[in-house]
């Protein structure tokens, strides 16, 4: 899947996650919760085992459905009631063991009593009927406003299968699934398994589909509607992909295959063992609130990730070929072999992650695919381990609600490098092999981490206690930096001093590579690169001496550890004047990280770091570098905004990366890719009048583009940031978009358009509908509401209503849930990088004790980058008025 129990805080607390005790059976009755706890879980599992699911539907296209579900299992004893999950149904007849029964039934769990069961095989059958879910769980449905077909699809994780049929809602109750759905006659349905026959009967089709292999629920999915199909079988599997009607031409389904097979081919090889569901479907589904799901065998991508008006760019199809991969590991890690209980879940996306970028690397075209990983989740999860709110990457899960607490930056992509540098530590077939080893021996089973680093350390001979307890049980980052001196032109002593946080002071284990540098005039020369372990505050490294004494020394070279690469005095004075005559991608991407982290930890002047970047992206050739330092730099001028809209430097400095973007946008440098990455920064630069009237000029047809095609995306980014600088005769220029664009992807972009307007009484009416927690718009439009009412660039529009909506929080977050209050808490909380608002997220932090986990997690970071963007103001060695 593709964005929290309490923080640990201090050393003392994250002891805790190391020593906490196994959870025990719960013996009191389940509490009355829409949530399972951990307890609760192993208490029914202790007593049911071999489930299987007989699951009737009757889809009419309709708000409601309805369905029967007979679940077969055996029981351990029967002297205690049975609770079954289904969510917000309306019951109809239930039986249990053929007699009808009347089980107390709260909306979230039916109780059967124990005089209704029997020690060994029971039957329960239940009728029932359910509204569509319409906020990306459950079985979703969605009406295309463009021609008013409906489509359907289920998302599960992590324990919404009660939102669509009652069930053991619990990753360690594997079962098998038996399906069969009546759905009008020109849709189609989709599961896990291939059909084995459709009929006509009345009111159309009965889809039957055999009996699936074993899947936790989360796992299992059912997709109906009257979806376009593509259909491959040059592959060793069968190969489909589905979308809407409406977007079909969208859709590049050869891509999409080229991919897959490719992925298929290396995962049978890496894993030696082949893919276990005999077909591969993937489809495209709308109003999804992840990047991507793995259900087994019918895996779920969102449409607007993987939707585009105009041909993908380079960018794009690497995300979608990362993406597979991602996904396909899953049917392995995650599908064959589960997790026990959702503490495990950041070992299945970690995996995941990791086992993607490496099939991406190997097996597609884009072999530069950990340069992606780096500038895209590496970085992301530096900035999150650093911040007041990070966490082991195991922590305790103590109910399904807290499934997704921690599932972030950390979880996918701190987890990933730990296991990209342990493969390092112990070898690459070595750790294949574990890998192999683990995935035969719990395969259709549910396992612990504990199995998964027993697998790995038998096959190494090793044991890896310490190196679990180091990595995974310890919150932080360290950093690592040579320590070195020359004498006569060579190394004399060199070392690697490892620092961690006063916080978190744990020093680890870790093997990475060292590559030292000469300046050879026209580029900086990599004279060695030498592999090295390191542990503890010291390490020698004998091997350098009498070594060249290096121009710059980089101690994480092709980025094998996960750890901040700390340049000496001497090394960053050499990376700050010449990155750009460093030849090797990835290196010039971590050097230009290393300054990017610079400024954010206030070492490093923000105007500086501009400065650097105007001097040297012109001169950049290198696509996956180029739009990570734009992003940067974006980052950087907004920011500038944000600290001091009308200062004359951040005018000025705009206006040089305005001027740079546009004329690199169109001058005769580098292909369509090249010029539409600079032609988006300049659109998102743009703020002048000449460069407003500019864009609309382009989309009136009054002025060409040069080399980039003039795609209805495109035309909606321009609108968009026509809108954010309120540009005269907006709200009519994005009214006669929508017309011209009727697509679901049209309404969307029309409504950031609307929101994105710097216009209190826009503001207000948007605000009061995200606020309104009985609207009936889909949650996909209440979430762009969210993340484009108060961008950067309107820091006083944002001021205006921070207080309320402050005020507001605690309430908000007992009435809404889960899903709501993610986005909530990412989006909607002030950040206006001033010290008055810093203080006012701090005193809210410290009243509000009693938030969600996940919502006092996002005003505790609220508060800490904006204090972050405070100092970062103080650094700057340029006035600001």
């Amino acid at each position: 899947m593709k964005s929290l129990v309490p923080r640990a805080l201090a050393l003392t607390i994250a002891s805790l996650f190391i020593a906490a005790p196994a959870v025990q059976a719960a013996s009191a009755p389940r509490v009355d919760k829409p949530w399972l706890s951990q307890a609760d879980a192993e208490a029914r599992s202790a007593r049911v085992s071999n489930v299987t699911y007989t699951l009737a539907f009757r889809l009419t296209g309709e708000e409601s459905f309805s369905g029967s579900t007979t679940m077969q299992f055996d029981l351990k004893d029967a002297s205690e009631p049975l609770t079954i999950d289904l969510n917000k149904a309306e019951l109809g007849e239930v039986t249990a063991n053929g007699k009808a029964v009347k089980p107390a039934y709260n909306q979230t769990f039916l109780t059967i009593a124990a005089e209704d069961l029997k020690q060994g095989r029971n039957q329960i059958v239940i009728n029932y009927t359910r509204k569509h879910s319409t906020n990306g769980e459950g079985l979703h449905r969605m009406v295309d406003p463009v021609d008013k077909r409906v489509y359907t699809y289920s998302h599960f994780e992590p324990a919404a299968a009660q939102q669509m049929f009652p069930s053991f809602d619990q990753p360690d109750l594997k079962a098998t699934y038996q399906l069969n759905v009546t759905v009008p006659a020109d849709w189609t349905v989709v599961s896990t398994t291939r059909e084995s026959s459709v009929k006509d009967v009345e009111g159309g089709k009965l889809w039957t589909f055999p009996v699936s292999k074993k899947l936790s629920t989360y796992n299992f999915s059912m997709h109906a509607g009257p979806y376009k199909v593509w259909e491959d079988k040059s592959a060793k599997y069968p190969m489909r992909l589905f979308a809407r009607q409406s977007v079909a031409a969208q859709v590049e389904p050869e891509e999409w295959f080229t991919f897959t097979k490719q992925g298929l081919a290396w995962f049978d090889d890496y894993f030696g063992i082949p893919y276990q569901y005999e077909k591969y479907d993937q489809l495209l589904v709308p109003d999804f609130l992840y990047g991507a799901m793995e259900n087994a065998g019918a895996v779920t991508f969102a449409e607007h990730g993987f939707l585009h008006k105009d041909k993908m760019n380079t960018a794009q199809r690497h995300s979608l070929a990362s993406v597979i991969m991602h996904e396909m590991a899953h049917q392995w890690f995650g599908d064959l072999v589960t997790m026990k209980w959702w503490n495990g879940l950041w070992l299945n996306e970690s995996f995941a992650s990791f086992m993607g970028t490496l099939a991406t690397a190997e097996a597609t075209e884009f072999k530069n695919a950990w340069q992606y990983f780096y500038t895209q989740g590496k970085t992301a999860a530096y900035v999150l381990d650093q911040q007041v709110v990070t966490h082991p990457i195991e922590v305790p899960v103590p109910t399904t609600a807290n499934a997704f607490d921690n599932i972030d930056a950390i979880t996918y992509s701190k987890g990933a490098s730990t296991l990209k540098q342990l493969r390092h530590l112990l070898g690459e077939e070595v750790f294949r092999k574990g890998v192999h080893n683990y995935l035969v021996k719990y395969s259709w089973q549910n396992a612990k981490l504990d199995d998964f680093i027993g697998s790995l350390g038998e096959a190494a001979g090793r044991d890896l206690g310490q190196w679990t307890q180091d990595w995974l049980y310890q919150p932080g980052v360290n950093t690592i930096a040579a320590d070195f001196s020359c004498k006569g032109g060579k190394v004399s002593s060199f070392r690697l001093k490892q620092t961690a946080g006063a916080q978190y002071p744990v020093l680890r284990e870790q093997r990475v590579q060292l590559g030292l540098f000469s300046d050879a005039g026209k580029e900086l020369k990599l004279e060695r690169k030498l592999a090295v372990t390191y542990k503890g505050a010291s390490t020698e490294v004998p091997e350098l001496k009498g070594a060249a004494c290096p121009a710059l020394v980089y101690p994480n070279y092709e980025d094998w550890g996960f750890v901040k690469a700390g340049l000496d005095k001497r090394s960053f004075a050499t990376a700050r004047s010449s990155v750009s005559k460093v030849t090797d991608p990835m290196l010039r991407t971590m050097l230009w990280q290393s300054m990017w982290d610079s400024v954010r930890d206030g070492q490093l002047p923000l105007n500086e770091f501009l400065q650097t970047a105007l001097n040297n992206l012109p001169a950049e050739q290198d696509y996956a570098l180029l739009g990570s330092v734009l992003d940067k730099t974006g980052a950087g001028l907004s920011t500038l905004e944000k600290m001091a809209p009308d200062a004359a430097y951040s005018r000025r400095t705009n206006d040089a990366f305005e001027k740079m973007a546009w004329e690199l946008s169109q001058s005769d440098k580098g292909d369509q890719n090249y010029k539409r990455r600079w032609l988006n920064s300049y659109i998102g630069h743009a703020m002048s009048k000449p460069d407003l009237d500019r864009l609309a000029a382009i989309l009136d047809g009054k002025q060409e583009l040069k080399g980039v095609t003039l795609s209805q995306d495109l035309r909606w980014t321009m609108l968009q940031a026509l809108s954010l600088r309120n540009y005269a005769g907006i709200d009519a220029r994005i009214a006669a978009e929508q017309e011209r664009d009727k697509s679901d992807s049209g309404q969307s972009a029309a409504l950031e358009a609307t929101v994105l307007r710097p216009d209190a009484k826009v503001k207000a009416e948007r605000l009061a509908q995200i606020h309104d927690l009985q609207t009936k718009l889909p949650f996909s439009r209440v979430r762009t509401m969210m993340e484009n009412i108060y961008p950067m660039a309107q820091s006083r529009l944002n001021e205006q209503t921070a207080a309320e909506r402050l005020k507001q929080l605690p309430a908000l977050d007992k009435a809404a849930g889960p899903v709501y209050m993610r986005a909530y808490a990412t989006s909607m909380l002030p950040m206006t990088c001033t010290p008055e608002n810093v203080a006012r997220l701090k005193a809210a932090a410290d009243e509000y004790k009693d938030l969600a986990a996940g919502t006092r997690r996002g005003l505790l970071i609220a508060h800490q980058e904006d204090a972050r963007c405070v100092a970062i103001r103080k650094a700057m060695t340029v006035p600001l008025k």
